[in-house]
């Protein structure tokens, strides 16, 4: 029985090294490196993953790749004495992932879209780039959708903010899998 295209593709980006995904990253990284921090682009470059976090090619969403960086908060070190365990300078970092990072900050950029949710396309030595799916609630396409339809409540707005997307679920520690879950306890 043949698999879908898209399998080649996951399988693909699974395994780099031994596949042409690593050679692909290593020549996009020289042009992503001089763009902007955040830039809309024309389509999925993981379309798999895309498709698998609700991406559909239509009107009303759209894909923005965003750069962040990568590493904890950096701090500036105190002039005047201190000890060297009081001056709070290592190990200083955000409470958030730096995928949530990346979806807060796109969401900012583009306030009447909604983040649906985002997946990681690369990373240096000094950046990680996110792909950030994002869907317009008040176009007509995405109001007469019913995979869309839930985005139009009020209650939604502005649910990257509020860890509402998988990232940020996963952040909460909303995750169902692992020790503890339902799935693991049943048996």
């Amino acid at each position: 029985m043949s698999r879908p295209f898209y399998n080649y593709i996951r399988d693909a980006w699974a395994r780099p090294k031994e596949t042409y995904v690593d050679s692909l990253l290593w020549e996009r990284m020289q042009v992503w490196r001089r763009q902007p921090a955040s830039i809309r682009v024309d389509r999925p470059t993981r379309v798999d993953r895309a498709r698998r976090l609700g991406y559909k090619a239509k009107q009303g969403i759209i894909i923005v790749r965003t750069r962040v960086r990568r590493g904890g908060r950096r701090k500036p070190r105190y002039v005047r004495g201190r000890r060297t365990k009081g001056m709070g300078v290592h190990h200083i970092t955000p409470r958030k992932s730096l995928q949530r990072i990346a979806e807060e900050r796109t969401a900012r950029k583009y306030p009447n879209m909604e983040v649906l949710n985002s997946y990681w396309v690369g990373e240096d030595g000094k950046r990680k780039w996110y792909e950030v799916i994002l869907v317009d609630p008040a176009h007509p396409a995405i109001r007469s959708d019913p995979h869309f339809k839930w985005l139009q409540n009020p209650s939604n707005r502005g649910r990257v903010f509020r860890g509402k997307t998988s990232s940020g679920r996963k952040g909460r520690g909303l995750r169902k899998r692992g020790i503890g879950s339902e799935k693991a306890t049943k048996r």
